[in-house]
């Protein structure tokens, strides 16, 4: 699909921009008075001179406002059925009699027949533009078996022209009958001289074929392991695997084609038009260097339909902060926030790192703890640096998946804390998956953010028992144990590693049940309610816009969903299962399901 056909699809569902610029002008006027506890009466709206340009009615409006005291006794209110929106605000919330007085000719009204209407969807941790191009290369996430593997691989193959690679993958092989790894041995006979980059599915290591590797120059004989990463060989004859693991898939994957502006473009285009279609209104991006143009360009041509907080993937943060606190972004629809950094790798590719071995390691394995980074090794440097970014006041948000890695990175986060005096950055641990019991507290002491993503418990259930051992599944996936510490926690999906499905994450999270069928580690568990606002809610915190989206109320960002069931009333066996009937970005509706 081109540019020209998404945005078009893009522009006829939206709202004329023209009544948007004057509703935004206007809503000042008269949004103070308006509240569910002291509706707007008939008079005053009518001396705004103007009607709401979108009503949704007959609802069940789930507004994420926090209803409890102090003492911690719940409130009770009215549920809502109606809101209205002027512009790009939420400027009534109330029932379907008040709301209606807001209705005029020019009003969008949408009957939501009974439906939940939730605050828009944030994903807190993906990464869109890779996700788009992904969403058009070949997909390996669902075959069954080497022989599903090897064919759909030959057919990319032979659709490719001279010159062209066969990209895409996000493979795993442990739900397999047998589920020994690929080697470039798969690949060989059926592709030729096409070279092929395929990434695992979590993205830490990639599966190559020789074309691939003769281009990058890897052979029985070298290069040595960059550093930070690990080229996998035979132990007899030396013979590259196939298998690049951390930093080593750079050897090849600098040797792949940039893509051009325009399907950089394209890709963001068609990202963004499939968050809506999950009611995805915000993202949170860890982003590659020249991508933020890409998102400026959908903001300033009126086609960006997804907010995104933007964190830079550079390695060197110290030669790159004032450029990045030049930049200044805090439009509402695109803000780089600060910095991207990388601790560790992945448990399915046993490269997060650990305080203690992994249980399943071969005596040959070369990292039996897994790999710190080059960005985290030497400790003291990073700590310098994060400690330099944090002082800039500039956010940071780091990968650590391994309960070493972690604690390392609570550290750093902790020593810019004592160096700088403290305020309150929120600074982030992406993922965050298996932790020292006693690094749990220090989220909240250290006001650092959680940032999960559940259904990674569902693919890493299959193996992680197996990785490491029963006794550190204690401190693993524990969305339970930091939501009751208190910790700041926000979910997402690191998509495309995985779905980008909220409601598969909220199944995850809620029901513990894994790929296999099986259900892990319950007690870990949260309830939809805190699952939902773990989406919802609270990752506007997370980048200080608290105050601008996460919650329904008047005179904040009109950022809605409607649902085709409700997640609170349906049996929590079946959240996985709900869809998206409508999504509405800043007042305009962005997606509209098909009936």
């Amino acid at each position: 699909m081109s540019i020209e056909t998404l945005k078009l699809e893009i522009q006829q569902k939206r709202t004329p921009h023209f009544a948007k610029v004057v509703a935004g002008v206007l809503i000042a006027v008269g949004a103070a008075s308006c509240s569910l506890s002291s509706p707007t009466t008939e008079t005053q709206r009518a001396s705004t001179e103007r009607a709401a340009s979108l009503v949704i009615l007959n609802a069940r409006v789930w507004t994420g406002e926090d209803r409890t005291t102090e003492a911690g006794k719940s409130v009770g209110m009215v549920e809502p059925t109606a809101l209205a929106v002027v512009g790009d605000k939420i400027a009534d919330v109330g029932s379907d009699a008040s709301v209606r007085t807001w209705i005029g000719s020019g009003t969008k009204v949408i009957d939501a027949q009974g439906r939940r209407v939730i605050p828009g969807i944030t994903d807190s941790h993906a990464h869109i533009i890779s996700g788009g191009k992904q969403l058009a290369r070949l997909k390996l996430r669902d075959v069954r078996d080497r022989q599903a593997f090897v064919q759909a691989v030959a057919a990319e193959a032979k659709a490719k022209k001279k010159g062209q690679w066969v990209l895409g993958g996000r493979w795993s092989v442990e739900s397999w009958s047998d589920p020994a790894s690929p080697t470039k041995d798969w690949l060989d006979p059926v592709t030729g001289n096409v070279p092929v980059f395929l990434s695992r599915m979590d993205g830490h290591s990639a599966l190559v074929n020789s074309a691939a590797l003769r281009l990058a120059g890897i052979d029985a004989s070298g290069p040595t392991d960059p550093k930070g990463g690990e080229i996998e060989r035979d132990p007899a004859t030396r013979e590259p695997t196939g298998i690049l693991k951390e930093s080593a898939m750079d050897l090849v994957s600098r040797h792949i084609p940039d893509s051009s502006p325009d399907e950089k473009y394209e890709a963001l285009l068609r990202a963004m038009k499939h968050a809506n279609s999950w009611g995805i209104t915000s993202m949170h991006d860890m982003f590659a260097v020249g991508d933020l143009e890409t998102f400026r360009r959908a903001e300033k041509e009126g086609a960006a339909t997804v907010r995104i907080t933007v964190y830079w993937g550079v390695t060197d943060w110290q030669s790159h902060t004032d450029e990045v606190s030049a930049y200044g972004l805090e439009s509402d629809m695109v803000r780089l926030a600060g910095f991207k950094g990388f601790m560790d790798g992945s448990l399915g590719s046993r490269t997060a790192y650990l305080r203690q071995p992994y249980s399943d390691a071969s005596p040959e394995m070369q990292y039996p703890r897994g790999q710190l980074t080059a960005m985290a090794d030497p400790p003291g440097t990073f700590q310098q640096n994060v400690a330099m970014v944090d002082s800039r006041g500039l956010q940071i948000a780091v990968h650590a998946i391994g309960d070493e890695a972690n604690h390392l990175l609570l550290n750093a986060y902790e020593y810019a804390l004592q160096r700088n005096g403290g305020r309150d950055a929120r600074h982030r641990v992406e993922h965050a998956q298996h932790l020292h019991i006693e690094d749990i507290p220090r989220f909240v002491t250290l006001g650092v953010v959680a940032s999960m993503q559940p259904f990674h418990k569902a693919d890493d259930g299959r193996y992680a028992e197996d990785r490491l051992g029963k006794e550190r599944l204690e401190g693993s996936y524990a969305y339970r144990q930091l939501v009751d510490s208190g910790a700041l926690v926000v979910f997402g999906s690191d998509w495309p590693v995985v779905t980008l499905s909220p409601f598969a994450g909220i199944d995850s999270a809620v029901n513990a049940r894994i790929l296999t069928g099986e259900v892990w580690l319950p007690s870990h568990s949260l309830t939809v309610e805190e699952a939902l606002r773990a989406y919802t809610v609270l990752p506007p915190k997370a980048i200080h816009r608290e105050d601008r989206l996460g919650t329904i109320e008047v005179g904040k960002l009109a950022d809605l969903v409607i649902l085709t069931e409700d997640p609170l009333a349906i049996p929590k066996e079946r959240i996985g299962e709900i869809k998206v009937d409508t999504t509405v970005v800043g007042g305009e509706v962005v997606y509209a399901r098909q009936n």
